[in-house]
C-alpha cells in the first residue's frame, strides 16, 4: 500500500504538490485505487483516489486507524558523521529499522567536516531520505534529523533520556545487561571510522552513559548504528 504523510486529514483530501504529482506520474495511479495518509497524530486513512487533475488527486477516506508500527521505545541516534554517502545509508536503514531521532555528531576523529553552509544542505538532504525512508517503511512518523553538533552539546541532552548508551569498539557490558523492554527513551552513540577518542568516552560516560558492547568484531561506522538498533529492538520486543 503507498504510503504518505499529511499534517490533517479530512473525509475528502486533496493531495497536492510533490506527493500528487508521484501519486499521478511515478505510480501511475487511477481513480478507484487505494493508498495511506498518515497524519502527525500517528493515525493512519485508508483512502481511495477520486479523481486526478492537474490541481491535484482528490480521495475519500475509506477508514481510519491507529498506526501501530512505531517501536515501544522512542530512539535517539547520535552518530558520528562519517564521510562520502555512508551517512546518507545509516540514515535511510535507521528510519526503516524504526528510529525516532537522528542527531549528526562531530567527534575528534570524524573525517568529514563541512562549514555551516555545507552542513544546513546536508541536513537537508538527510531530512528528505527520512521522509521517503519513512514513507516506504510506513513508518507512523517522519524521524527528524537535526542540525549538526559537536559531542559535548550532545552529552548535555542526555539527562532527558531514560537511558543512553555509548556503543564502543574498546569494549563495554553486553546490551541484555544495560536495557530492558520497560525503556521507553534511549539515546546511543556510535563512533566516526577513527572511533572514539579516550576522552570522548569519558565525556560520556560522566554524563551518564553506559559503555556497551557489539560483541569481538569491529564494525564500520556505517554498521554499529544498525547493528545497535537491531539488537535494542529485539531486546525490547519490538522485532516480535
Amino acid at each position: 500500500m503507498d504510503w504518505f504523510f499529511v499534517e490533517t486529514v479530512a473525509p475528502t483530501q486533496l493531495i497536492t504538490g510533490e506527493d500528487a504529482r508521484h501519486i499521478a506520474k511515478a505510480l501511475r495511479k487511477s481513480v478507484g485505487e487505494l493508498l495511506t495518509l498518515c497524519d502527525k497524530n500517528k493515525t493512519q486513512h485508508l483512502c481511495r483516489i477520486e479523481k486526478i487533475s492537474p490541481e491535484g488527486v482528490l480521495v475519500r477516506v475509506v477508514s481510519a486507524n491507529e498506526c501501530l508500527h512505531e517501536p515501544s521505545v522512542e530512539i535517539t541516534l547520535m552518530a558520528a558523521l562519517t564521510k562520502g554517502d555512508k551517512m546518507e545509508n545509516v540514515i535511510q536503514k535507521s528510519v526503516e529499522l524504526g528510529v525516532h531521532k537522528i542527531v549528526p555528531v562531530l567527534t575528534a576523529r570524524c573525517i568529514s567536516r563541512p562549514d555551516a553552509k555545507a552542513a544546513e544542505k546536508k541536513q537537508q538532504r538527510y531530512q528528505k531520505i527520512a521522509e521517503q525512508a519513512a514513507m516506504q517503511s510506513q513508518r507512523g512518523i517522519i524521524p527528524t534529523v537535526t542540525a549538526f553538533t559537536d559531542l559535548k552539546t550532545a552529552a548535555l541532552t542526555l539527562s532527558s533520556f531514560d537511558k543512553s548508551i555509548l556503543f564502543y569498539e574498546g569494549g563495554g557490558a553486553p546490551l541484555r545487561n544495560i536495557i530492558d523492554e520497560n525503556c521507553r527513551s534511549l539515546a546511543i552513540f556510535t563512533g566516526p571510522e577513527g572511533g572514539f577518542e579516550e576522552s570522548e568516552v569519558q565525556l560520556l560516560a560522566d554524563h551518564g552513559a553506559s559503555l556497551a558492547t557489539l560483541g569481538p568484531r569491529i564494525l564500520r561506522a556505517e554498521t554499529a548504528p544498525l547493528a545497535a538498533l537491531a539488537a535494542i529492538l529485539f531486546h525490547t520486543h519490538n522485532l516480535e
